[in-house]
């Protein structure tokens, strides 16, 4: 009887961590503030050390500039499937967005290329991106 009421308590507490996790990447989405040209990185529940870089270059890179806002979706969660769709994302991406024009450029390829070992690379070229994307 002991060892049920462990087990249920254990299923009990990771379920409601892991709801408080969620919940989370969603407020970071919703306290974005929302401009004209958005950065957006879409991911998976399961996120590598790359991915990971990814996210923190990007922010690294526009911090300061409340010209862009940096907005992050996971691709497993259901309530993100119809924006991964416009932006046909299924994995890790990276694009930059212009909510007015509805103009995208994928820089994906680039942010793999430089992520994981090249992070001043990544900034210099992101911010070249921008500016270019502008």
């Amino acid at each position: 009887m002991k060892s049920k009421i462990i087990i249920v308590l254990a299923v009990f507490t990771t379920f409601f961590s892991c709801k408080n996790e969620a919940k989370e990447e969603t407020k970071i989405s919703e306290n974005t503030v929302q401009t004209d040209i958005q950065l957006i990185q879409f991911h998976t529940e399961h996120r590598c050390e790359t991915c990971n870089n990814i996210e923190k270059l990007s922010k690294e890179t526009i911090k300061g500039n409340e010209a862009i806002s940096f907005v992050l979706y996971n691709v497993d969660d259901e309530k993100n499937a119809k924006v991964a769709e416009q932006f046909e994302a299924t994995g890790t991406s990276l694009y930059l967005y212009n909510s007015k024009t509805k103009a995208t450029k994928d820089l994906t390829e680039m942010a793999f290329m430089y992520a994981k070992n090249e992070g001043d690379k990544f900034k210099t070229e992101l911010q070249k991106e921008i500016s270019e994307f502008k």
